[in-house]
């Protein structure tokens, strides 16, 4: 991509991840000065503009003939932000600011760095460099916290990523505003980052959560004994199964009502059964349909066994006979057909081969 202007710069995560010689996912752009002013006056194809934030998507010049276009980018214009009430969405002023003002704002050091986009100088105010080498996460101010309690998440996520650690004062800030927290929050917010976190599926993740004392975050009722247990296991369950929602098999336990959970995400969790079946097809019955998320926390909370044989064994027996089939077979429609479906079925576990149409003319004599 060729888009370079001396007002221009890479910012943020690109710039820390290339420093630490690791892929990025995420390219962004920082314009000191106006960022939609920049694009209009640079020929940009615009896709759409925010003047409220400053922000500008476009369509960047083509790098190869052979490419009919880019992917689109944003290019944010320099600002500061302020805190009005603490633990909530920040209030954008001074949309145009230096560079340094807007680097400040954000959450961590080895952030709030930039790289020129013309002479590749990396702008490093605020020691980013060094807390890269030392493996240090810093904030860039004491109030960060309490402006946005989810940098504890976002700190925790870089931790386990990156295989750093809060450096002293960041570490005290963070125990300081865990005794005192302030649950007038965005959860929102803090719901996201701890999907981030946790989709990671790292178990170093979720002890320095708790011991930590990160998970006094979602408030709500929290018994230590209750919501504590050996999580040994659980990213290789997740490793192994793919569930979609790995971070709700992580924290499943916890009360998760501040978060305004969906509805699929509530039944995951209101979903795990409390019973233990006494056979393979009572375990079938039990948890076909489940979501996968909840019968993997049924396996960390009620009993492993059952649910990891329904999943390496039950799980995909299926019966191939249909309502037409038995119609086909004179048999009428009503309620005998759910009983014929489920002798089939339990049929079919015992022996996966099982001639399901001859059993049915074995069974209800149509030989």
């Amino acid at each position: 991509m060729t888009l370079k202007d001396k007002n221009l710069y890479y910012v943020g995560g690109v710039v820390r991840d290339e420093i630490l010689g690791t892929q990025s996912f995420d390219t962004d752009f920082c314009y000191e000065g106006n960022a939609i002013e920049f694009a209009r006056k640079s020929g940009l194809n615009i896709i759409k503009e925010n003047p409220d934030f400053g922000t500008v998507r476009v369509t960047p010049p083509q790098t190869s003939p052979s490419r009919e276009c880019d992917p689109s980018i944003d290019i944010a214009s320099t600002r500061e932000e302020t805190y009005p009430q603490a633990g909530h969405l920040p209030v954008i002023k001074n949309i145009g600011c230096s560079l340094k003002n807007d680097l400040k704002r954000r959450d961590f050091t080895i952030n709030a760095m930039a790289k020129n986009t013309v002479t590749g100088d990396i702008i490093d105010y605020f020691g980013g460099i060094k807390d890269i080498r030392n493996k240090k996460l810093k904030v860039l101010h004491s109030k960060s916290f309490i402006d946005d309690p989810t940098r504890i998440l976002r700190g925790l996520k870089f931790a386990v990523r990156f295989g750093f650690e809060l450096d002293d004062e960041t570490k005290k800030l963070q125990d300081d505003y865990l005794d005192n927290i302030n649950y007038d929050m965005s959860y929102h917010r803090l719901k996201k980052e701890l999907k981030e976190t946790f989709n990671l599926n790292k178990e170093e993740a979720y002890k320095k959560f708790i011991e930590q004392g990160i998970y006094k975050l979602l408030g709500g009722n929290i018994t230590p004994s209750q919501y504590f247990p050996s999580r040994e296991g659980v990213s290789a369950l997740i490793d192994k199964y793919k569930p979609y929602k790995p971070w709700l098999v992580w924290l499943g336990f916890f009360d998760l009502s501040n978060l305004e959970l969906t509805g699929e995400e509530q039944k995951i969790i209101d979903s795990i059964p409390n019973v233990k079946p006494k056979n393979n097809f009572e375990t079938y019955k039990l948890f076909n349909n489940l979501p996968l998320e909840t019968v993997l926390l049924y396996a960390l909370s009620i009993d492993y066994d059952i649910a990891i044989n329904y999943l390496d064994r039950l799980k995909n027996i299926k019966i191939k006979t249909t309502g037409k089939d038995l119609k086909q077979l004179g048999i009428p429609n009503g309620k005998i057909y759910k009983e014929i479906f489920d002798f089939l079925l339990e049929e079919k576990i015992k022996n996966p081969q099982t001639d399901e149409i001859k059993l049915v003319k074995e069974k209800y004599g149509f030989i």
